[in-house]
């Protein structure tokens, strides 16, 4: 079994979309544990990509192509998981009013649902009432929000505040080109991630 799993981990790596659609398959068939290859393939192969991504050894069309090639073999996954082992949790996620920019916000959507997340994404200019009614309608686990400028991103505190209105033990992460660790401080954010591995890694922090 161990050879699918490994096989599941380099198609992933690779961006071979058909192949991990495959070879999940193929571990299904032969009765490996969906928990087993989501976690000892799929995630290991995002944890990989994303080190070398922090690293500066992979870029953001490899990291694209590995979350593509995990996203097939989740559709494959997903109508095997069950109950509590169907994700991770769910995750809300936006750009901020004023801001149209959507590269980084699907790097970040691709990353979650890749380590098992479920996500509802919101879009990119989405105001602040959007966001709070938003969190009202699917009360997410973690809300995300993110700003590409450093203009729209003084729009985050503005959201932090109306959704802790809703919910005072609301989880925010924030993140984005000119968001810092020290203004997601100030904002009141529970949480920062300078990348989209990064995000992915910090929403399991934040959820333990």
């Amino acid at each position: 079994m161990q050879d699918i799993l490994d096989g599941i981990r380099q198609a992933i790596l690779a961006g071979e979309e058909e192949d991990a659609r495959r070879l999940v398959g193929d571990g299904l068939e032969k009765g490996l544990e969906p928990r087993r290859i989501m976690e000892g393939a799929m995630m290991p192969a995002m944890e990989d990509i994303g080190e070398r991504f922090s690293r500066g050894e992979a870029f953001i069309p490899e990291l694209i192509v590995a979350a593509e090639a995990m996203q097939r073999g989740m559709e494959v996954l997903k109508p095997h998981l069950g109950g509590p082992e169907r994700g991770s949790g769910l995750v809300l996620l936006g750009t901020v009013h004023g801001d149209i920019h959507s590269i980084g916000k699907n790097l970040v959507r691709m990353c979650l649902e890749g380590t098992g997340f479920e996500v509802v994404d919101v879009g990119e200019d989405v105001k602040t009432e959007r966001f709070v009614e938003a969190y009202r309608e699917h009360r997410p686990d973690i809300l995300g929000l993110s700003a590409l400028l450093s203009s729209t991103m003084q729009r985050i505190p503005e959201v932090v505040e109306a959704v802790r209105a809703e919910d005072k033990a609301a989880v925010i992460m924030v993140g984005g080109a000119p968001v810092t660790q020290e203004f997601a401080d100030q904002s009141g954010a529970d949480g920062y991630a300078p990348n989209a591995f990064e995000a992915a890694k910090k929403a399991r922090e934040l959820l333990g």
